[in-house]
């Protein structure tokens, strides 16, 4: 009889199938993999080898506290030569003196986390068992029958594998990118990632159920989506907007999602203060990401918050135009979330692909804070019946806006406002450039189409199927030149008659600080016309001067000063507004690298900034992370005050780069400058 087969190790050949499974980041450790694809293990025998017809090999694999069969959290599995689709399969490969190499295949449908693998060895009826060892099952944007596959390889490599990318912020105008350092394959953070699955409450009601429910990337995107936010459970970051930030860190501060993931697990899942829309999407966007379900953030300018499902945002006035009633309902100048790319089989065909999911804590879902994955196809349609949160998404890109003037008698009137549309400039990063892609099209018809209409119908937005009253006055606020930080500038009320009769009222002027989610601060320069009056076909250029006196102490971070016009003709007792958002220029951060960028060589960055403002900056700080670049992030204080007009310098020591494209992101902090971003791709070379 033969002897007992002995296993003295297994190798789970972490170089070839991190390669393979495009995981080598993940990989120098532990075993990751991605699912219904084969993955590489070599079992080493003690004295003689695995003998088939004599020996038997039983596999199992478990995932999650409470594993079961049914649930398919647990699967056992012998060797065999066939594939058989949907089922764990072990495969003998090859077999050299004591050592067997084996290949396993998982579902495409397993549920994803951290496996446990073990071996039942048995010679007659003598058996003996071994742990393998574990790995990470992640989703696999690779394999066809995955719910997240993704044929395009250029669209793999941006939207699971790029590290760094670009957020949209500013105003629909005035498009600002922010580089963001997303991370997902930083040391630890996949760790983090499954962590935070661990404990959504959905685990801590039913852990069997939750882990069998990861086989499916719609359900895991949902957690994802409450997770980031704190609002009902341990998740990651608390919102805030009111620019009181003192007791934790400024949402523009942050340039990575690293950090902050690192601080709430650091924080034993304590909340991280603060964050705003693209903090939120930026984390979701890296825990999808590292998870292997391809994302990406997207911004909407002029993005409605509509909380009553009546697809309309509704300003109350005084006779000056300025809002009255502090209601929550608003329109921010920009709104971030993700998009995730997935099937839906919960949903009739044609809801595959791109599906939005929104973190930022706005409105319940199901009696939690969160919002999707709902298919951008279905928000194109107005179809508002799809799973999940379709009335929201649509308001946040359709939603109509009514600006209602109350007189002293406490009358009102409706105002002409052609100058804020909803739903404008939905911006994405595009795959494998640097360069803003707009993504309007996948969410909106062409304005004015008879799809639009029927869009509109659909979803029974009447607001926008009703006429728009034609108007012989138009009036818009125009940018002029140079509008930086730290300088004083003119805007402009272009103001045009089209009519054979004259026009006359008033002009009132007026600029304030602005909030990116439209709160307002205060006037930073006001001009009133008292006596203003438009010849037939005539137009005519008002400007109003905003001076940095007046507005540097109140701008926010978002650097955002909002001109609103209205021109008010009491004979006719009409209304006419028009308002902008102006963006304010930070100053450049120059980085340079110095030293030729070849591979494993420890490279120098030098970053410099100019203090544009008439007055010295004191708590200067440079903060600089990028994925394989530093370790963690790295701050350098600047012990003195910048004066006006100065270049301030500092130098930051890089890791030893392995060959390919990275890309460092720094920001910059003073008492008066805040929140200034920069970014350097660097290029290394193989030799």
């Amino acid at each position: 009889m033969a002897e007992d087969l002995v296993l003295e190790r297994c190798d789970l050949e972490l170089e070839a199938n991190g390669r393979d499974h495009h995981t080598a980041d993940l990989c120098r450790e532990n075993l990751v993999v991605r699912r219904g694809q084969p993955f590489w293990l070599t079992l080493h025998f003690e004295g003689r080898n695995y003998e088939a017809g004599v020996d038997s090999l039983t596999f199992c694999a478990v995932t999650g506290p409470a594993p079961s069969e049914d649930a398919g959290t647990k699967a056992r599995f012998g060797l065999s030569d066939a594939v058989e689709e949907g089922a764990w399969v072990a495969t003998v490969v090859d077999q050299q003196d004591s050592a067997l190499s084996l290949q396993l295949r998982t579902p495409a449908s397993s549920p994803i986390g951290l496996y446990r693998l073990s071996l039942e060895a048995s010679t007659g009826y003598q058996g003996s068992s071994f742990v393998l060892g574990h790995f990470t099952l992640l989703f696999n944007a690779w394999c066809p029958a995955d719910a997240v596959y993704l044929d395009s390889d250029e669209e793999r490599r941006e939207y699971v594998l790029t590290q760094q990318g670009f957020i949209y912020q500013g105003s629909a105008k005035f498009i600002k990118s922010i580089p963001w350092n997303f991370g997902q394959f930083e040391d630890g953070i996949l760790d983090i990632c499954l962590m935070l699955l661990d404990v959504n409450p959905k685990f801590l009601r039913n852990a069997g159920r939750d882990c069998s429910r990861r086989s499916s990337p719609v359900y895991v995107g949902r957690v994802v989506s409450g997770m980031v936010n704190c609002n009902d459970d341990q998740g990651v970051l608390l919102g805030r907007w009111d620019n009181n930030y003192r007791d934790g860190i400024s949402p523009m501060f942050w340039i990575g999602s690293v950090d902050i993931l690192r601080r709430w697990k650091n924080d034993s899942c304590q909340r991280v203060k603060y964050g705003q829309c693209w903090v939120f999407a930026a984390v979701a966007c890296t825990v999808l990401r590292c998870l292997g379900v391809p994302t990406r953030v997207v911004t909407n300018y002029n993005s409605a918050h509509d909380q009553n499902s009546n697809l309309l945002i509704e300003y109350f006035r005084n006779e000056s135009g300025e809002i009255q009633s502090d209601k929550s309902e608003m329109i921010w100048n920009f709104h971030c979330w993700v998009e995730s790319w997935m099937t839906r089989p919960d949903l009739q065909p044609g809801y595959e692909g791109w599906q939005a999911l929104d973190p930022t804590p706005q409105e319940k879902s199901e009696g939690t804070y969160c919002c999707g994955p709902v298919p951008v196809r279905a928000i194109k349609v107005g179809d508002l019946s799809t799973k999940y949160d379709a009335p929201f998404v649509f308001a946040e890109v359709n939603a109509d806006v009514v600006d209602w003037i109350r007189q002293d008698d406490g009358s009102m009137h409706k105002s002409i406002n052609r100058s804020l549309v909803v739903g404008q400039k939905i911006s994405t990063k595009s795959v494998g450039r640097d360069e803003r892609e707009d993504i309007t099209h996948t969410y909106k018809y062409p304005e004015g189409s008879a799809e639009e209409r029927e869009a509109f119908t659909r979803a029974n937005h009447q607001n926008k199927l009703a006429g728009k009253e034609e108007t012989g006055v138009a009036m818009r606020i125009r940018a002029g030149q140079g509008m930086n930080r730290g300088s004083d500038f003119d805007v402009f009320a272009h103001i045009t008659n089209n009519t054979a009769e004259d026009h006359a009222g008033c002009l009132l002027l007026c600029a304030r600080t602005v909030s990116y989610n439209g709160i307002l601060g205060p006037n930073c320069g006001t001009k009133d016309l008292l006596n203003f009056s438009l010849e037939p076909f005539s137009e005519k250029s008002i400007p109003l001067r905003i001076l940095y006196e007046k507005y540097c102490d109140y701008l926010t971070e978002s650097n955002l000063i909002k001109v609103r016009g209205l021109f008010v003709e009491p004979a006719a007792n009409s209304y006419l507004l028009a308002e902008r958002d102006i963006y304010l220029e930070n100053p450049e951060i120059k980085i340079r690298i110095l030293g030729e960028p070849k591979q494993n060589r420890k490279l120098v960055a030098e970053v410099s900034l100019r203090n544009p403002l008439t007055v010295p900056l004191s708590g200067c700080t440079f903060t600089v992370e990028g994925a394989g670049l530093t370790k963690e992030q790295k701050t350098v204080d600047i012990p003195h005050p910048v004066e006006a007009g100065e270049e301030v310098k500092v130098r930051v020591d890089l890791l030893p780069l392995n060959a390919g494209r990275h890309k460092l992101v720094v920001n910059f902090e003073s008492d008066r400058l805040k929140a200034v971003k920069g970014f350097r791709n660097v290029i290394v070379n193989t030799s």
